[in-house]
């Protein structure tokens, strides 16, 4: 077993990288922290520095400026890291995709692990994509 496995089945420290977005899917990520659905059973926590995380969730759509600051998060983490694009604007650019600020779908960036759909995503969404990207 490499040690890039074996890191990520005890407890995943979760960093949180809002492009432009909505704040829908803020909120959701934040209801995964409540006693409802309390993902911090499972070990996850999100944490304030990209230093410190196993896993980058992308919400909102990347437009021009982001991206650059995208590609600097992304190379200050330590690998290996697990990439998720969260949420139909960091899947597809959902319906910014189309303006001309745009600056791509997350997996042109960035490589990405999961992908968790929806506008936006339930917790039970995130719960379940996260055990997928942990099961892969």
């Amino acid at each position: 077993m490499s040690l890039g496995s074996y890191c990520f089945r005890k407890s995943l420290w979760v960093f949180h990288f809002g492009g432009a977005s909505c704040n829908n899917c803020d909120i959701e990520i934040l209801d995964c922290l409540t006693s409802r659905y309390d993902i911090e059973r499972f070990g996850m926590q999100l944490v304030g520095t990209i230093r410190h995380a196993d896993v980058l969730l992308v919400s909102g759509s990347i437009n021009r400026k982001c991206r650059a600051r995208l590609l600097k998060v992304y190379n200050q983490a330590p690998k290996p890291i697990l990439v998720v694009a969260f949420g139909a604007c960091g899947c597809t650019g959902g319906i910014f995709a189309e303006g001309n600020v745009f600056g791509g779908p997350v997996d042109t960036i960035i490589p990405v692990d999961a992908y968790i759909p929806g506008c936006p995503p339930k917790p039970e969404a995130i719960l379940a994509g996260i055990v997928k990207l942990l099961n892969k």
